[in-house]
């Protein structure tokens, strides 16, 4: 029988993959001042601010587009919060979204000038042993599963209320091909804060500790209290 709580507490650290903040990312409603105090007062230990980078940013607007983390990080001064970067990308050939970790700052120009050529293009020049690189919520509505040799995985759960991910099916997607998973808030909107988070047993510092975590599969998926262990 598993015990609950010893896993509860050796796996204590928590991480949200997947979130938003305004006005970086347009559709959210979220100020970096409000997703700090959110997530700091839910007791989070790490933050991943994954804004959306889509064909409207250009690479003169690299600067703006990392607005968004750096006021973030601006704002959990003090708190003991970490907050790291992760990206959300689309490209122009269709409306699929991507989750990248393992990222610096110097390669959100490259990823911008990457949006025109699609996802097999962008994966064969931004792939390294250090990141890692995933489909968002594959199974919604108007999404196209992206080739397997494209991605390292995908997110399975995506707990955005507004939008149905097919959780379940997106779980069995990625069983049957042996696939990397993620899973996440995908944080817009007041009140659904820290619905999924990633549960370590090691504080995550960087981008690059949530891309070698996900590779090693050694974590919880936290929703809402609700402890779930990913398929091995």
């Amino acid at each position: 029988m598993l015990d609950y709580m010893r896993i509860s507490e050796e796996y204590r650290y928590k991480t949200e993959l997947h979130a938003h903040t305004k006005p970086v990312s347009l559709c959210s409603e979220i100020t970096p001042e409000e997703i700090v105090r959110a997530y700091y007062e839910y007791g989070c230990d790490t933050l991943t601010v994954t804004n959306h980078l889509n064909p409207d940013w250009t690479p003169s607007r690299t600067d703006e587009y990392l607005s968004g983390y750096y006021d973030t990080k601006k704002a959990a001064e003090g708190t003991g919060m970490n907050v790291v970067l992760g990206v959300e990308i689309r490209f122009t050939e269709n409306a699929n979204d991507y989750l990248v970790y393992g990222v610096s700052f110097g390669d959100i120009e490259k990823m911008i000038r990457l949006i025109p050529y699609g996802i097999t293009e962008f994966y064969k020049e931004i792939k390294t042993r250090e990141n890692i690189i995933l489909q968002a919520h594959p199974f919604r509505n108007g999404m196209t599963l992206a080739p397997l040799d494209s991605i390292d995985g995908i997110e399975t759960f995506n707990m955005h209320p507004g939008h149905n991910s097919r959780v379940a099916v997106a779980c069995r997607y990625a069983a049957e091909h042996s696939l990397l998973v993620s899973g996440g808030t995908d944080y817009h909107h007041p009140g659904h804060h820290a619905m999924c988070l990633m549960r370590t047993n090691e504080r995550v510092d960087d981008s690059y500790d949530i891309a070698r975590i996900l590779k090693t599969k050694d974590f919880l998926f936290d929703l809402s209290g609700a402890l779930v262990i990913p398929r091995i």
